[in-house]
């Protein structure tokens, strides 16, 4: 070990940055020099190093003999990074774990950690000015060393207080059912009392700066008496107990003495503040949170974290009391109110004070990017599980941006200002260890521009302005765009007497009789002022489609809006949902007036509200983002809850789905987009339940074996599915089933391995995964089906086996499918399993669908089946178009010059043609057969750009009868053209 010996400049720069440490540094240069020579300026501290030096700190200001003699053996080894020391933490700081804290009195504790902060704080002033130490892994030093220095001080709290009293015990029917007391055990268990440390705001978020104050709550496991049952202790309440220890462990961290402070501390956070009990158990604290709880509280509790260690059942029910005050599953809309509030007053206080020089407190200052990043936190974090887990500031804007909350250049704005203020404020503190974020005057601002890399105050506070205007537009924006319509908004009376002459008096009826129905006169008082509150809101949506769209399109809207209130009145938050989303819902009117579908959900999963209303339709998301979507829903779904899980998947189908439509409708995505959309969630789906499905089953019974003997694996299962039809072509519809067969690699006869598990047969564990699968998908539940799943595609139709090898399948392709089921194999594609099953899968469709066939047994083989199709299940009454123009009703899929015929063409041209054409077998959507049957020049590019363009109108219009809940039956009015087209092209490749 060698003293730390600072050039000029570095001293320089000490002496600019902090009059405070500078003034440490030169009256402890030696103590100064040995501790930095022992850590340098660029090596990280960890909370490891930090028990470590404390308890060394300790050992030497009680004067235990020895301590020093033996920190100087050990001391080169101490205090850098986990990495540099090769894993030496635990054994170089074994031999201060076991302190004997009857040896050591309070002052020697107290004088320790102070001197201790005194290096320390050098050192962390010194890296900062040299900017050799980001503000991340800074504020994380602080709060390590929080933690450690609160930690020690309530062991040591504890250890006297219990000498004193003796042991607190208690007794609690609800951790002893979660383990403390044993499994199943509903009798209470007597048990010692713990004592819990929160830590609040900065530290709980463990982003500390330099002279930050600690804001700590105290928490006991429940009430009891000490035991007595050493000699000479008098027994006392758990509460005298656990406040007597509070107090001592304030009055360590926070009492000054002439070696100074540790910590500030601030305990009026704690519930009913000032003048209240010190410290609560959790059973009052629950109640408190359940009966008193307020809105800014659960600003605060946002970063609450339990710094000490607790046994494993009490942090959980501690951890489960605070998540269910801060946050709600729903999308939390009552807050928004509350928010306006708390901001309207933080603009008067900012106001009020004048106090434009505070980089924390005033406008555009850190504590409104926070308040941007709390709001968001406490208003969706119920609902996105991995934003509930963040309470860093820069980790939640940055999870903020990632879930669009934020866009990219406002969030990149918002983390670039917060780093620039906090640093700021790390240089205003550093000059004389002050708690203040206020700019000072004169030199002191000269010398915090130097240390900050200015070449003048004028440049300083030219970059300072800008981050403070671009923390203050978002700031400004974030809650008051949501209180009301581009346009002024009336009364009910106001928008009621507007609707006279707007609606019809069938549809004014209606509503008249709506609001005078029992269902809302009987509404509890809160619910009926939400209703109030959007009422109007919705009035007004009313007015304005009855005028964009005409009286007929609004009268349409009216009882599917009663029937959506009739079914929100009594869940409320809904209202609240609509009144805090005025442009929003806007749209809401006409989209409940175009389709009946779109509003039916509406009405039967209200929840689907939120996604509306969140307008997330604008953007709907790739396959890669719905994977994630899904996942991160799935996050709370537990291992063989399959009732979770079946309402999880249904709810993000649905919601998907319903964005989808809305896109739709609005015109915002071409079909072909809105197909994509479709399909892959229903990839997404289908590949989540076969994972969960294996996953299961391999818990239960062990890894299948392969047909190349090895195990299967979570990366590689040995199975997978293929999909068919609009599925296998990426032309799904609202209304598509799945077409889907389960292939796999295993060897059916060999036994599962495992582990503790109970081995089946591998066919046995196919039949069980498929038959999950199926469960997963088909289940009736009360959020219905997600889909319907149809297997007739697979070998041998209803009498084959559920699941079948790749080698099967292969030979049945090959030597015994029909020529239809040839025909069905140009629209099979892989959506989800093991790679390898999938790539064995395209081999096997690419040769056979390349594979020499005569084309006119095609055509006869394709006529064939067309005509069975069309006397099953086109209508009895269209004919084809003539030159007289006699048309009838259309099925829009099933009759001649429809989609099938379509389909069917693209099926022949590759059957066909793929053995001289192989590009032919490449693609399974009608689309880009098309344009690879122009490529080989078998057709004209008009036929094929001709017969592209029905086929997108034709599913278009589906689609548009979908939504409308209508049958794929037409008048024949405006299809003609297409459908003499279609026919025509028919006739000549296929023939009558």
């Amino acid at each position: 070990m060698s003293d730390f010996c600072p050039s000029d400049s570095e001293l320089a720069t000490l002496a600019l940055a902090s009059p405070f440490a500078f003034g440490i540094y030169q009256k402890q240069p030696s103590q100064v020099g040995a501790f930095l020579g022992r850590f340098g300026l660029t090596h990280s501290l960890d909370r490891a190093v930090f028990d470590g030096l404390i308890r060394e700190f300790v050992m030497i200001c009680a004067g235990i003999s020895g301590a020093e003699d033996d920190i100087k053996e050990n001391d080169v080894k101490d205090g850098i990074n986990k990495d540099d020391k090769k894993g030496n933490d635990k054994k170089d700081n074994m031999r201060y774990t076991d302190m004997r804290y009857d040896e050591i009195d309070e002052s020697a504790v107290m004088q320790a950690m102070r001197e201790l902060r005194a290096m320390l704080m050098v050192k962390w002033i010194w890296q900062d000015a040299l900017g050799v130490i980001s503000l991340e892994r800074l504020t994380t030093e602080l709060s390590d060393f929080a933690d450690a220095c609160v930690c020690f001080a309530k062991d040591y709290a504890w250890h006297k207080t219990a000498e004193r009293y003796g042991t607190p015990m208690t007794s609690s029917v609800q951790l002893a059912q979660t383990g403390m007391g044993g499994v199943g055990k509903k009798s209470p268990k007597i048990m010692p009392d713990e004592f819990a440390v929160i830590a609040m705001g900065k530290l709980g978020a463990r982003e500390l700066n330099l002279s930050s104050d600690i804001d700590l709550i105290f928490v006991h496991l429940g009430a009891g008496d000490t035991d007595i049952s050493e000699q000479g202790k008098k027994s006392v309440e758990n509460q005298k107990f656990m406040t007597t220890l509070g107090r001592m462990l304030i009055r360590l961290l926070n009492d000054h003495s002439e070696h100074g402070f540790v910590f500030r501390v601030d305990m009026r956070l704690r519930p009913w503040g000032d003048g209240s009990p010190l410290i609560m158990s959790l059973s009052a604290l629950e109640k408190y949170f359940n009966q008193h709880g307020r809105t800014w509280e659960r600003f605060a509790w946002l970063k609450a974290r339990v710094v000490n260690p607790v046994s494993t059942p009490f942090a959980d029910e501690l951890s489960a009391v605070m998540k269910n005050f801060v946050y709600r599953y729903y999308i939390d809309y009552t807050a928004f109110s509350a928010l306006r509030e708390m901001k309207t007053l933080i603009m008067a206080q900012q106001a009020q004070r004048q106090d434009t020089d505070n980089v924390k407190l005033g406008v555009g200052g850190i504590r409104d990017i926070e308040f941007i990043a709390q709001a968001f936190s406490l208003i969706y974090g119920g609902h996105h599980l991995a934003l509930g887990e963040r309470s860093v500031c820069l980790d939640v804007l940055s999870m903020l941006g990632e879930l669009d909350y934020l866009d990219d250049d406002e969030c990149t704005k918002l983390m670039d200002a917060y780093r620039f203020l906090r640093r700021l404020e790390h240089a205003i503190q550093a000059r004389h260890d002050e708690q203040t974020q206020r700019l000072p005057m004169g030199d002191e601002l000269v010398a915090i521009a130097q240390v900050l890399g200015f070449e003048s105050v004028a440049d300083f506070q030219a970059v300072l302005a800008r981050h403070r205007q671009n923390v203050f537009a978002p700031f400004n924006r974030m809650v008051t765009d949501r209180q009301s319509p581009t346009q002024t908004l009336g009364e009910t009376a106001e928008m009621e007497r507007a609707l006279q002459g707007l609606l019809s008096a069938d549809g004014l009826h209606l509503l008249d009789e709506f609001w005078q129905s029992k269902l809302v006169t009987s509404l509890e008082p809160d619910a009926k002022a939400r209703l109030d509150g959007a009422y109007p809101i919705l009035l007004y949506a009313l007015c304005h489609h009855a005028k964009s769209d005409g009286a007929e399109r609004a009268d349409d809207a009216v009882p599917r809006l009663i029937t959506l209130l009739e079914s929100i009145c009594r869940r409320s938050i809904y209202l609240v949902m609509i009144a805090e989303n005025p442009n929003a819902t806007m749209g809401l009117i006409p989209m409940l007036s175009a389709s009946p579908w779109i509003a039916r959900e509406l009405a039967l999963h209200p929840m689907l509200l939120d996604d509306f209303l969140q307008q997330r339709y604008l953007h709907l998301p790739d396959k890669a983002e719905l994977t994630d979507i899904l996942r991160q829903q799935l996050l709370r779904v537990l291992p063989f809850d399959d009732e979770q899980y079946l309402t999880a998947i249904r709810t993000f189908k649905k919601s998907q789905v319903l964005a989808v439509a809305t896109a739709d409708i609005l015109g915002l995505r071409h079909i072909m987009k809105v197909s994509d959309s479709l399909t892959f969630i229903a990839e997404v789906v289908l590949s989540s339940a076969l994972s969960r499905a294996y996953d299961e089953l391999v818990a239960k019974h062990g890894h299948p074996v392969r047909a190349n003997g090895m195990p299967t694996d979570e990366t590689a299962c040995g199975f997978a599915v293929i999909g068919y039809g609009k599925l296998g072509g990426i032309e799904m519809s609202y209304a598509s089933d799945l077409d889907v067969v389960f292939l796999h690699d295993i060897d059916e006869k060999a036994d599962t391995v495992g582990d503790n598990v109970k081995v089946i047969s591998g066919m046995k564990f196919a039949s069980r995964l498929v038959q999950k699968v199926i469960t997963y998908l088909t289940t009736q539940t009360r959020d219905g089906r997600a889909y319907e799943l149809d297997m007739r595609l697979r070998p041998s139709g209803n009498a084959g086996v559920m699941v079948v090898s790749v080698q099967g399948f292969d030979g049945y392709q090959r030597d015994k499918a029909w020529a239809w089921e040839h025909q069905a194999l140009v629209r099979a594609r892989g959506i989800a399993g093991d790679k390898a099953v999938l790539d064995a899968f395209d081999a096997t469709r690419h040769q056979v669908l390349t594979a020499h066939r005569e084309s006119e047994q095609v055509r006869q083989d394709v006529l064939s089946m067309r005509q069975k199709m069309k006397e099953h299940l086109g209508t009895k009454s269209s004919n084809q178009p003539n030159n007289h123009g006699l048309v009838q009703s259309f099925h829009i899929k099933q009759d001649f010059g429809g989609l099938i015929d379509i389909e069917f063409l693209a099926q022949f041209m590759v059957l066909a043609h793929a053995h001289a054409h192989p590009s032919l077998a490449i693609w399974s959507d009608n689309v880009r057969i098309f344009e690879e049957v122009a490529k080989t020049g078998l057709w004209s590019d008009d036929w094929c750009d001709r017969l592209t363009q029905a086929y997108l109108a034709l599913r278009k219009t589906t689609h548009e009868l979908a939504l409308s809940e209508k049958q794929v039956v037409v008048d024949d009015d405006n299809w003609q053209a297409i459908r003499a087209f279609v026919c025509g092209v028919w006739g000549e490749v296929i023939g009558e």
